[in-house]
């Protein structure tokens, strides 16, 4: 299986084809996303644990949706079990792929407080009076921390952006997955900018509403829920562009 190379607009096009998908059956992927956001604030409530686990199963959870996006495409219904297909197939690769995530996320994160004086600033803010350009001067230390993480975390990410259909609809181990995911991320870079900046625009616009009232509040609110399963079949669409449709399982997903 190898990555293609796409033209640089292919970036909105996934947006695009992602809407379409979420139009489908918008109030079903609402309804996965807000169960998602349930699962992720109840794996809160075990004191680090919760967290670490929840992180070790998303790939599994995350493959479930696109299961679900495949199901849609191929004329069939969209379910709320899909959300637990990907524990149907290849389980214990897609487990390891959180392993590699979960890893990934740790390091990364002791990346972000080993640069930035989290402490300090931290007693800055507490104490009145504090001196102004001592403020200044912890604050741009967590802004480079954060940059610093950010730039460390994009691999990892590029790592695991396809390694998850990779394993369910390609058939591929992890690390061959991870693998290709990678080089078809840097293949592609040009049209991963203009999805990049395409969905900053978009949540930006959509948190705009906020500024008049309440009812605005409301509304921008529900446009960025709605955003989230739209992001969900955009990576679909990414997939199913950079790899072709020919890389897709044609097994039916009626069963979930």
């Amino acid at each position: 299986m190898e990555a293609r190379v796409v033209a640089a607009g292919r970036g909105w096009q996934w947006i695009v084809e992602g809407f379409a998908l979420f139009r489908k059956r918008a109030s079903v992927w609402i309804a996965l996303t807000a169960l998602l956001a349930l699962l992720w604030a109840a794996s809160l409530m075990l004191p680090v644990l919760g967290s670490l686990l929840f992180n070790l199963l998303s790939p599994a959870l995350f493959a479930g949706l696109m299961i679900g996006c495949r199901a849609l495409e191929q004329g069939e219904d969209l379910k709320i079990m899909h959300l637990f297909a990907g524990f149907r197939e290849r389980a214990a690769a897609l487990v390891t792929l959180g392993g590699v995530y979960l890893v990934g996320t740790i390091l990364v994160f002791d990346l972000v407080l080993l640069n930035a004086d989290v402490p300090q600033l931290t007693a800055l803010l507490s104490k009145p009076g504090a001196d102004v350009e001592t403020l200044r001067a912890a604050t741009r230390g967590l802004a480079f921390a954060l940059l610093v993480g950010a730039t460390a975390y994009l691999p990892l990410l590029m790592l695991l952006w396809f390694a998850p259909l990779l394993v369910v609809f390609g058939g591929l181990a992890p690390l061959p997955a991870m693998k290709l995911s990678l080089a078809a991320c840097f293949k592609n870079t040009l049209p991963f900018l203009v999805y990049g900046a395409a969905v900053l625009a978009l949540w930006l616009a959509s948190s705009l509403p906020a500024a008049f009232g309440a009812v605005g509040a409301v509304l921008a609110v529900t446009l960025l829920v709605a955003s989230i399963p739209v992001l969900f079949c955009s990576i679909y669409a990414s997939y199913k562009d950079i790899f072709s449709a020919r890389s897709l399982s044609s097994r039916s997903s009626t069963n979930y």
